[in-house]
């Protein structure tokens, strides 16, 4: 909820003897410590439980951003300033004035305001804070108050030297010096060795005078000050000096005047701002008590307790029950015990037994002190999970109310502290009664402790009581609205072990505890003999019971444990997959921003040559540059290129020793399986299954080969060269390797169109021909070649680029005829021609040529970007 103001000072609605009884003013006293300012302080120790929720929660989650903000800064947002709380009575009053320490305050004020507001805008979204830059943007405005003080003063407090100020001190400074000299004049005078006592000046009454020889003094002419008790010595002051000192009397009052009148400017200058310090203050002292309330907390591991209070779907209100969890009371410091206190749906009343010294008083007083700071906005030593709900008021009957001057015995006290808090219980009050029914005859005791809780009941009043009552056990069995729990206490050592057991009330072990404490054993035995059967058995029960909590308490934290341990594995994989988001997205913005420069880059140089072309003539340079710019272009791509396919194989790599790593974990598993005798069959992977097929089939061929004797042709494997046949794509169209551009991009021709294409994305084919081809036979018998032909030019091959360029037409007509000849030899269907243009008549040399050679289907000339009408496209 945003509050437009902070609240104000609370009014006092509690239980203040019960407040003090549980410890509160001392642990409040120990946050308001943490406070920066004293008017901090003094309102941390003003303020009181509040019963809003509204408010409770406000300062809490003030407080949790102060602990996210600390945690990360580890620097304190509020900066010191002396009180002004009483400053603006004087600013308002016509005719008053500031002194000088009062102005320095509010200087320290107007820069602790500016301070916060920057150091909580400064962290405000990083951190994701959200109350606190609510309340700083509630501060008013202080520049102008700020700018007019520090015109007077300096960030030290100290006066400015102000032009009228200057000049005066400039004149004191003078005749400080003067008299100085006058002094340095009779002191060093020789003649007047005999006359002086001293050869240092003294001061009395402000002035400086000369101690000289009663029977001397008057050698030295002057106004005698001072007279030594034995009237040996006088204190003169020389009549040089006492001109000079009346001038620097006249002075001081003068410079006195001056800043008196300054201040006095100053003061009914700041009457405007009289509504920047009265609103500023109490968001000021918020932000001081609020800071100290979560320093005290993350010094002791406190957390801010959640409230009760729920909501279902349907916005139904639904009350949680009160939960305290590793409750650690703060008195205690290290020595504390934690305890967990779970109140139960329906059941408002806990019913505490078990051994004396064990801790059942602190578990009523950690409750009650909790609840209460909480209600103040303040955090609490226990663990993340606990809940509290709001009380209205609070009531206690703890320890000894035992009063002579009141004339109150033991119960009468007692009696006192219950009808009290009977009197104001309600269904939102906190009720504490130590040791009920105890003081007076069991039996009676017994009936008014059940009478009472049976009232307290109908008011639906939270109770917590103490007591070793045995029938009060039973009442925490029978009525619904009751809980029992007890302190544990350790059989073998005979002592308790101050934990709290919920759900199972307690022996007292007074007997163990008093033989313990020196009680004689003949004594405890005499007791025990004096004990009931009935009694025996039901703390045998009792101690069955305990026994069972014990043991189930162990199986709920074996299941915590490992509840924990899933939630963390769920969190660190949620955490991986989120850093795995964060990096897939990194790395599409750092390939997006680089392609964008990449393009914006080129297209600035583009347009920059395209402008130099059409500006001026097309000369040699310029040609030049344009291919330079089209030669970067093609190795910034290149790399670009480059990088993605060294990603792409890392990948590849990755992948397949994944899937080596799988396979030998499934092998793994499967020789487990078949350890139990029977043979388990598994799937061949491909690549064994080709290894094995492959390995059978040479040795098959081979034995075969052997076998026989005869003849068989060997076929060339295909791989990737100049002239190979490849299908690329879907649609698999077909293209001649033209040569490799780079590693793993090759030049292919498609018909009369030439692209590039990467390795991998081809598919070697060879292609069928209905030429007889030339066979190379042997006789893998002999020694002696069988075959009836051998092609003498078989590494002769066409060219995918016939260049004529140079030639006579007789030479280029040659080189055409025998490049055909190859063509048709090798089944080579597509080709091109570089020609040139010149005067032309190689080109209509090899057009004419071209037109009348029956092997050829069609020609034309290349497209622009490839040559132009210098190249032409050839297909047979």
């Amino acid at each position: 909820m945003k509050y437009e103001q902070v609240p104000g000072a609370t009014k006092r609605t509690m239980n203040e003897k019960t407040l003090s009884e549980i410890d509160f003013y001392r642990i409040r006293e120990e946050v308001a410590g943490f406070c920066v300012t004293q008017e901090g302080k003094q309102s941390l120790l003003e303020r009181e439980p509040l019963t809003s929720s509204k408010k409770i929660e406000f300062y809490k989650n003030a407080g949790r951003e102060w602990v996210t903000y600390y945690s990360c800064t580890h620097r304190s947002p509020v900066s010191f300033w002396e009180p002004i709380s009483g400053l603006n009575a004087i600013i308002k009053t016509d005719g008053a004035s500031l002194n000088l320490e009062q102005v320095k305050a509010l200087g320290q004020f107007t820069i602790a305001v500016k301070n916060i507001k920057a150091n909580i805008a400064l962290h405000t979204d990083d951190l994701e804070l959200k109350l606190l830059p609510e309340q700083a943007a509630l501060l008013p405005d202080g520049t102008e108050t700020e700018k007019k003080i520090f015109r007077i003063i300096t960030s030290d407090g100290e006066l400015r030297d102000l032009p009228e100020i200057v000049q005066i001190r400039k004149a004191i400074a003078g005749l400080n010096a003067k008299i100085k000299n006058i002094m340095q004049g009779y002191t060093s005078d020789q003649k007047l060795a005999g006359v002086l006592e001293s050869t240092v000046p003294v001061l009395r009454g402000g002035r400086q005078v000369l101690a000289v020889k009663a029977s001397q003094q008057n050698r030295i002419k002057g106004i005698v000050h001072e007279v030594s008790q034995t009237a040996q010595t006088v204190y003169i002051e020389p009549e040089e000096a006492v001109i000079c000192s009346n001038e620097l009397v006249q002075k001081e009052y003068e410079l006195q005047m001056v800043i008196k009148r300054i201040l006095l400017e100053l003061t009914q200058e700041l009457q405007p701002s009289v509504p920047f310090f009265r609103d500023a203050l109490p968001l000021m002292q918020f932000f001081d008590t609020t800071f100290a309330a979560a320093r005290w907390g993350m010094e002791n591991n406190c957390v801010y307790a959640i409230p009760c209070l729920a909501y279902d779907k349907s916005g139904n209100n639904l009350d949680e029950p009160p939960l305290l969890l590793k409750a650690r009371h703060p008195l205690l410091g290290s020595k504390a015990v934690p305890i967990d206190i779970r109140f139960m749906t329906g059941k408002r009343v806990l019913i505490i037994t078990g051994p004396n010294t064990g801790g059942k008083t602190v578990t009523l007083k950690t409750f009650a002190l909790f609840s209460m700071l909480n209600q103040t906005g303040l955090p609490i030593p226990a663990a993340e999970g606990t809940r509290l709900p709001v009380f209205s008021n609070v009531f206690a009957d703890i320890g000894d109310s035992q009063n002579m001057d009141m004339n109150l015995s033991t119960f009468s006290g007692h009696m006192k502290n219950i009808a009290e808090a009977v009197s104001g219980a309600g269904e939102d009050t906190l009720i504490l009664l130590d040791e009920l029914g105890s003081g007076t005859d069991p039996q009676e005791g017994t009936a008014i402790a059940m009478a009472v809780l049976d009232e307290l009941i109908q008011k639906k009043s939270f109770v917590l009581v103490t007591t070793h009552m045995g029938i009060l056990k039973n009442y925490g069995y029978t009525n619904p609205c009751c809980i029992n729990a007890s302190v544990e206490f350790d059989q073998t050592t005979l002592s308790p072990s101050y934990r709290l057991l919920m759900g199972v009330p307690g022996e007292s072990h007074a007997l163990d505890i008093a033989e313990r404490s020196g009680l004689p054993k003949p004594i405890c035995g005499a007791a025990r003999n004096y004990i009931a059967t009935e009694q025996a058995d039901v703390s045998a029960l009792i101690r069955g019971l305990n026994r069972k909590h014990v043991e189930l308490n162990k199986i709920q934290k074996e299941a915590q444990r490992k509840e924990a341990e899933f939630t963390e594995k769920c969190d660190k994989l949620k955490a991986k997959e989120l850093e795995l988001r964060r990096r897939d997205n990194e790395l599409k913005k750092n390939k997006q921003q680089e392609m964008n420069d990449f393009l914006i880059h080129s297209r600035r140089q583009l347009e920059n040559l395209v402008r130099e072309l059409k500006e001026g003539e097309v000369t040699r340079d310029k040609t030049l540059k344009v291919k330079q710019y089209i030669s970067e272009l093609e190795t910034n791509t290149e790399r670009l290129n480059a990088k993605i396919e060294a990603a792409d194989e890392k990948i590849t790599r990755d992948e397949e020793a994944f899937a080596k790593e799988q396979q030998k974990k499934n092998a793994h598993n499967g020789a487990n399986a078949g350890a139990g005798g029977n043979k388990s069959k598994r799937k061949l992977s491909n690549a064994e299954a080709l290894k094995y097929a492959t390995s059978f089939g040479s040795s098959a061929g081979e034995a075969s080969v052997a076998g026989s004797g005869k003849a068989m042709d060997i076929e060339k494997p295909l791989v990737f060269e100049p002239g190979a046949y490849v299908i690329v794509g879907a649609n698999k169209n077909e293209g001649v390797l033209i040569k490799e551009e780079r590693k793993g991009l090759w030049s292919v021709q498609f018909g009369s169109v030439k692209m590039s294409v990467k390795q991998k994305e081809m598919k070697l084919v060879r292609r069928e021909s209905s030429e007889p081809k030339p066979t190379v036979s042997f006789d893998l018998a002999g020694s002696e070649q069988s075959g009836e032909y051998v092609n003498e030019k078989a590494s002769e091959r066409p060219v995918f680029e016939l260049r004529l360029l140079g030639m006579r037409s007789e030479e280029a007509i040659r080189a055409l005829e025998h490049q055909i000849d190859l063509c048709v030899l090798n089944n080579f269907t597509h080709f091109s021609v570089i020609h040139g243009k010149g005067d032309g008549i190689l080109q209509q040399t090899v057009k004419d040529y071209l037109s009348h050679c029956p092997m050829v289907k069609g020609f034309n000339y290349a497209p622009a970007e490839d040559g132009g009408a210098g190249k032409t496209y050839v297909s047979l």
